[in-house]
């Protein structure tokens, strides 16, 4: 498994470009943490954007607010919607990031706030 993590300041472009992928059928929405999810496997980019933002401090003092995690399974390995799932989650909890609001989608990416 290879993580590629990039740092931005661009929360809304992260959902722009992951949101469109998803809602294109090239992907599907998995799971969400204190985000809106309709269960519909697609991703409602307005939605979320703005609960992403009820959860943005204030007063930041960090230059990069959100962080895009790609998450990389060796090719041999097929996993399920429902593996892959679980397998996103316990990343998250394992880098301190399990409470943090956050997407995670089947084209292997995690998007969450950082503050």
């Amino acid at each position: 498994m290879v993580a590629k993590i990039s740092l931005g300041n661009s929360l809304y472009g992260a959902l722009v470009y992951n949101g469109e992928k998803i809602n294109k059928e090239k992907g599907r929405l998995l799971d969400t943490n204190k985000i809106f999810n309709d269960g519909t496997g697609t991703v409602n980019i307005h939605r979320a954007f703005e609960d992403f933002k009820r959860w943005m401090p204030a007063n930041s003092k960090a230059e990069k607010t959100m962080m895009h995690i790609s998450l990389n399974p060796h090719p041999d390995d097929r996993l399920s919607d429902v593996d892959f799932g679980r397998l996103a989650h316990e990343y998250m909890e394992k880098m301190g990031f399990g409470d943090m609001p956050s997407t995670r989608t089947s084209t292997a990416t995690i998007s969450i706030l950082w503050h």
